[in-house]
């Protein structure tokens, strides 16, 4: 019997480390990451050439890379076998917005034809469901938003306004 409480003490605090450790990481943000974490559990499906709504997240299903009409060449250049998506957003007065996405990808925003450069970056690579956010500045009205380099064919995808 003894032997059975002490295995299962042990399993219980194994698993509070596990989660504190992932806690952790999601901690190490340098900004709040809580309300994508909220949205992501509920993003409704999404496919390339949604139009995205600020204060929501999607649930994108990427296309095949090399299938992709992107509006300019992303930054990066995507490797073959990866994939990618284009979405639409009005951009708010005041301009700044904050996408996070729940893996590995590339981020582009583009307006009036040019690809935006990012105003801040946090990643980090164990926190469970989230992996990097991504603040730009810009104009009040429409961008589009690249996606590529994904290697997995399904991506959630925050816009916010920064907190």
């Amino acid at each position: 019997m003894k032997k059975v409480i002490v295995i299962s003490l042990f399993a219980i605090l194994t698993g509070t480390g596990f989660a504190a450790a992932a806690d952790a990481g999601c901690d190490a943000f340098k900004w709040p990451i809580a309300r994508e974490q909220a949205l992501f559990s509920t993003a409704p499906a999404a496919q390339s050439g949604a139009t995205l709504t600020v204060g929501q997240a999607v649930d994108f299903s990427l296309e095949a890379v090399d299938t992709v009409s992107f509006e300019v060449p992303p930054d990066r250049a995507p490797k073959a076998g990866t994939f990618g998506a284009t979405a639409n957003v009005t951009v708010p007065p005041g301009g700044e917005l904050q996408f996070s996405l729940s893996d590995e990808a590339w981020i582009d925003v583009v307006q009036d034809g040019k690809t935006v450069k990012s105003a801040a970056f946090s990643g980090v690579k164990n926190c469970p469901g989230i992996r990097k956010s991504v603040r730009f500045r810009l104009q009040g009205g429409a961008a589009i938003v690249q996606l590529s380099g994904a290697k997995k064919a399904d991506l959630k995808l925050a816009v916010l306004t920064p907190e």
